[in-house]
């Protein structure tokens, strides 16, 4: 039985094709990865948005909207991807459900206008905050970017003693038959 999000914001019969075979991975990491995030901040409730594990850490809620705000800067000013104004960007209220709902909202005209890029596209050289970098390097900085506050999150989920979604493979809280984590040097050792 294949891994499933909890929330699949973005089904996989969504993603558009992309106009090249080879930026295809690009387009299905994006929705998988927004799936991902969007499958994190379900697990918060309302209540849980002003948490924060120390007083130099950021809320729940300061990496939320860090979340969304940073999307646009990186793809609207770094790759010239059309954006709604900065102002625009974040919800109305601020629950985990509508924060969600605001990732998928941007997320989706986003795999769109990727699908219709050309290598030339993908690998021109612009400007990255103090230095020049090919945009496909822009996009997997974003990638990691994302991935890295969404484990932020797992981890106050966790120190919450809250369920943690499985976002790579099984977690202690949520595992299927057929999942094998490699913990041991055993499973290191296939081939």
């Amino acid at each position: 039985m294949p891994m499933e999000y909890a929330h699949a914001a973005i089904p996989d019969s969504y993603i558009p094709r992309a106009s090249s075979p080879i930026f295809q991975h690009l387009l299905d990491t994006y929705a998988s990865e927004t799936n991902k995030v969007i499958s994190v901040w379900h697990y918060f409730s309302a209540e849980d948005m002003t948490f924060r594990p120390h007083p130099r850490s950021k809320t729940v809620l300061e990496i939320v909207k860090h979340q969304l705000l940073s999307e646009r800067r990186f793809f609207g000013e770094f790759m010239g991807v059309p954006e709604p104004p900065a102002a625009q960007v974040l919800p109305a209220r601020e629950t985990p459900e509508d924060y969600a709902a605001r990732m998928r909202e941007l997320a989706e005209p986003r795999l769109s206008f990727f699908a219709k890029q050309t290598e030339a596209w993908w690998t021109e050289k612009v400007p990255f905050f103090d230095v020049i970098r090919e945009r496909i390097w822009v996009f997997w900085r974003r990638v990691l970017h994302t991935c890295h506050h969404r484990t932020q999150l797992t981890v106050y989920l966790r120190m919450m003693n809250k369920s943690v979604p499985s976002t790579y493979g099984p977690t202690a809280d949520v595992t299927w038959e057929g999942a094998d984590p490699t913990q041991t040097v055993e499973a290191a050792s296939r081939k």
